[in-house]
């Protein structure tokens, strides 16, 4: 006869968490991964620059497809401002929420 049913044992305590010292080269990632939020911070800081300027120009000149554009442009480069600026608090705040999922 065939059987059905194959029970698999799982280990039932599975206790993984980061390790910052695993592996070499950590905390030159850490360095580069700050650097890189700092390059990202800085360059929404210039997009919102010029994306207000756009909007101003298209206000003035009486062109509501450029101010379209630059009211757009403000707004993606203030939503890319905080996600470089709340990517830390982001990836914490998920990270504790999943080591709550049992």
């Amino acid at each position: 006869m065939f059987r059905l049913f194959n029970p698999v044992l799982v280990p039932l305590d599975i206790n993984i968490g980061p390790n910052s010292n695993g592996l070499p080269g950590i905390s030159q990632l850490k360095n580069i991964v700050g650097a890189s939020m700092t390059v990202g911070l800085v360059l929404a800081v210039l997009a919102l620059i010029i994306s207000a300027i756009v909007w101003a120009l298209g206000a003035n000149s009486s062109n509501p497809h450029l101010a379209g554009r630059g009211k757009l442009g403000v707004l993606i480069a203030l939503g890319a401002a905080i996600v470089c600026g709340a990517s830390v608090t982001l990836v914490n705040f998920f990270w504790n929420v999943g080591q709550q999922v049992r």
